[in-house]
């Protein structure tokens, strides 16, 4: 997407914060999660899922390939600089930044990461239990660089972003036998959102009181689900997609059951379901052409070093498709979620 046009929509959002009287103070933005959120923390890890080539981050400023699933900027982005902050969160295991760079937002994520462990261990990236150690330790860098009160503060005010989950049906429980011979479905649901809770309490514990936690995608619509599941090829997979709407629908409830649990808390849900369903059912709606395959390589099952720079195939417009590579959304897609989700959920914090 053109860097005018996302300004210009930037802008836009922005206007709508003055225009309902809002002041947001949003001191730094600071993100959990995995491959939807990860501004990249992969490429400092033993693993084999990385973007940090071309083509991706083609359309990032300066065409840099970050480690970002995408060829531009993530939804985290996008909210990070609506809200008055940087226009990009820097990953936390990056070398080249520091406290000075993290105290205004820094990412934790790491693609193929889940709620589960076992999620984790499959390519062998960070665990949640291992980002919100990141995270404590971010906390004493912070404290240290902008004094007790100051680090305090910034750590009450901060904007917390969640976004993880689908890793842990489409990578781990539909892969993989051990979860799936010990969960039903729903009961593996309530498996993950058990210790979603406890990630939630334990962050509340360290100070943190403004949070956004993402629900599910369609994940039964990324190329890759369409391409592999012999049932539906080519269409969205609806079981998936049902999956992943009750799931959300236990979340919600989980969410309500701690805003009532944690005194001064305030939780909300960031639900892209319904707007990237709308972007698959009506592409031409918002400016989209392809929606069943992806733009880098053939669109169907390519992503991180299957999608290269060397591949004849690779589509010119990213803006014309929906999905980047057979999993993650293109830099247009990730700002029209960012602009529904900010619409819908963020500004609840300010209302």
């Amino acid at each position: 997407m053109a860097q005018k046009a996302i300004l210009f929509l930037l802008f836009l959002v922005q206007i709508l914060l003055y225009s309902e009287n809002i002041e947001a103070k949003v001191p730094a933005v600071i993100v959990f999660g995995d491959s939807t959120v990860d501004a990249g923390n992969n490429n400092q890890i033993s693993t084999m899922l990385k973007s940090n080539f071309k083509p991706y981050g083609r359309d990032f400023f300066g065409g840099v390939p970050t480690g970002r699933f995408s060829n531009g900027r993530l939804p985290t982005d996008f909210i990070s600089q609506a809200f008055g902050c940087k226009p990009t969160i820097p990953a936390y295991l990056d070398p080249l930044y520091s406290i000075k760079d993290f105290a205004t937002g820094v990412c934790f994520a790491s693609a193929g990461t889940g709620y589960d462990n076992a999620t984790s261990d499959v390519l062998s990236v960070i665990p949640l239990w291992k980002e919100l150690e990141y995270y404590k330790e971010f906390q004493e860098k912070l404290r240290n660089y902008l004094g007790d009160t100051k680090a305090e503060e910034t750590i009450s005010e901060a904007l917390y972003l969640i976004s993880m989950g689908t890793n842990d049906f489409l990578e781990n429980y539909f892969v993989f036998p051990t979860r799936s011979s010990q969960y039903t479905v729903e009961q593996y649901e309530i498996f993950l959102l058990g210790i979603a809770a406890k990630f939630l309490k334990d962050l509340y514990r360290l100070g943190v009181r403004k949070i956004a936690i993402s629900g599910l995608p369609p994940m039964g619509c990324v190329p890759l689900v369409r391409t592999i599941s012999p049932s539906s090829w080519g269409h969205c997979y609806e079981k998936y997609n049902e999956i992943a709407k009750d799931f959300n629908a236990k979340l919600v409830h989980m969410i309500a059951k701690m805003n009532k649990k944690l005194p001064g808390i305030r939780i909300v849900h960031s639900n892209p379901y319904d707007i990237v369903l709308d972007i698959i059912n009506d592409p031409f709606k918002y400016g989209f052409e392809k929606v069943a395959v992806a733009c880098c390589a053939s669109g169907l099952f390519e992503m991180s070093y299957l999608c290269d720079q060397y591949n004849p195939l690779t589509c010119k417009d990213a803006s014309k498709y929906v999905f980047w590579d057979s999993f993650h959304p293109t830099e247009k897609t990730n700002f029209i979620i960012a602009d529904h989700v900010m619409r819908t959920s963020l500004l609840e914090f300010f209302l």
